[in-house]
């Protein structure tokens, strides 16, 4: 196997690879790794477990809306309000199975992501390894 050369300035990124962070200016959080934008275990998960909480918090209001309607119609025969308060309650019924499948598709999309990442990450880091060994070799390191 022949030994890959690399511009300076390609060696030098090799050779600081294990230095480089990046750093969104709103983290205030800090790690035992430091400051480092993570993908795996993080933010897409904790985003995903929201959505599923808001989807299942969803379908539990929708389910009780129904019941809290029953006996209205019986005590009100003749008014009016009566046709309009059942239209709302079915464009209510219709905007929270909207949000409840909107959620379950995040909830799903979100996950997706987070494995996406955290395996790109992973590759990433592990081709930066595969690297770095070779050069230090070559230097007689």
């Amino acid at each position: 196997m022949t030994a890959v050369g690399y511009s300076e300035r390609w060696q030098e990124l090799f050779d600081t690879a294990g230095e480089a962070r990046m750093t969104l200016a709103s983290s205030t959080t800090s790690t035992s790794q430091g400051d480092t934008l993570r993908h795996s275990g993080g933010p897409w998960t904790s985003a995903s477990g929201t959505a599923g909480a808001l989807r299942t918090s969803t379908e539990t209001s929708r389910k009780a809306l129904r019941p809290g309607h029953e006996g209205i119609a019986s005590g009100t025969v003749g008014l009016t309000a009566v046709a309009a308060l059942n239209s709302v309650l079915e464009s209510w019924e219709d905007r929270l199975v909207a949000v409840r499948n909107e959620c379950d598709y995040l909830e799903g999309a979100l996950l997706k992501v987070a494995k996406e990442m955290g395996e790109t990450e992973t590759a990433v880091k592990q081709s930066f390894e595969a690297v770095k060994p070779a050069t230090h070799a070559r230097r007689g390191e």
